[in-house]
């Protein structure tokens, strides 16, 4: 007749923190060509906003330099950088769009 023992493996369960992604800072920057009808089609047709947002930043951009079209996480924002600025090159303007760490 033989025994068998059991031993009893408790496992604990371990809580890990996950922090949320770094999230970026899309921001328009004023220049002297780009024409304002052109900068509020940008931020309509890439951010999603109506006309009114829209004209609210075109103007926060021509009057104090810059504007802030909205905050995404890295990639997001890398990706809707590119596209803006390719949609401006494409059109012939010099349009300036840059992410920056919120």
């Amino acid at each position: 007749m033989t025994e068998s023992s059991s031993e009893a493996v408790i496992l604990a369960e371990e809580k890990i923190k996950q922090k949320p992604p770094p999230l970026y800072k899309i921001l328009l920057l004023n220049d002297d060509f780009t024409p304002m009808e052109f900068v509020i089609e940008v931020l309509k047709l890439f951010f999603s906003m109506n006309q009114e947002q829209a004209t609210r930043i075109m103007l926060r951009v021509h009057t104090e330099g810059v504007g802030v079209c909205g905050v995404y996480p890295s990639d997001i924002a890398s990706t809707k950088v590119k596209q803006v600025i390719d949609f401006a090159r494409k059109n012939e303007h010099p349009l300036r769009c840059v992410m920056e760490e919120n």
